[in-house]
């Protein structure tokens, strides 16, 4: 258990797995049909996944429920898009991450990932606490709308 009032680097946790590939539980898998997605180890503060992603391959605009976390990018290279609602709509930031590069967010990030590039791409993600929903949106005329409320156990 984390000690009180120390907040963990979740960044950190995601270059430690991604340093020791040969100590994941399995190897990444790619599929045509959908996203890929392993969960790699599990804490009382934190949960680890590997996902891969094939060339076009992202998820929908969301949420991580009141979750913290980062991401590592293992191999390749994929956008990010950072949604915030401000007056008038939503404004969204993209940003390019490589191989290497990684990211912390706060418990209210709300974004994309997407693989733009031609080749496959592989990312170790934390999140803390464990993830227990997520929260898919759309932009709409008056910034995002929520689609769904996906729980774990039993959507992923």
């Amino acid at each position: 258990m984390t000690a009180v009032g120390v907040r963990l680097d979740h960044l950190a946790i995601a270059q430690q797995y991604a340093a020791a590939p040969e100590q994941w539980p399995v190897a990444p898998r790619f599929s045509p049909v959908e996203r890929w997605y392993h969960r790699l180890a599990v804490t009382d503060d934190y949960e680890v996944w590997l996902l891969t992603w094939l060339p076009g391959q992202g998820t929908e605009i969301h949420d991580h429920g009141g979750s913290a976390g980062a991401f590592h990018v293992f191999q390749g290279t994929l956008v990010e898009d950072t949604v915030a609602n401000s007056r008038g709509g939503a404004r969204v930031v993209s940003r390019e991450l490589g191989e290497g590069a990684g990211r912390r967010f706060g418990e209210h990030h709300v974004h994309r990932m997407t693989n733009l590039s031609t080749q496959p791409a592989v990312s170790v993600h934390v999140y803390g606490p464990a993830l227990t929903t997520m929260t898919k949106y759309r932009l709409g005329p008056e910034g995002l709308e929520i689609l769904t409320v996906e729980r774990a156990g039993s959507e992923w």
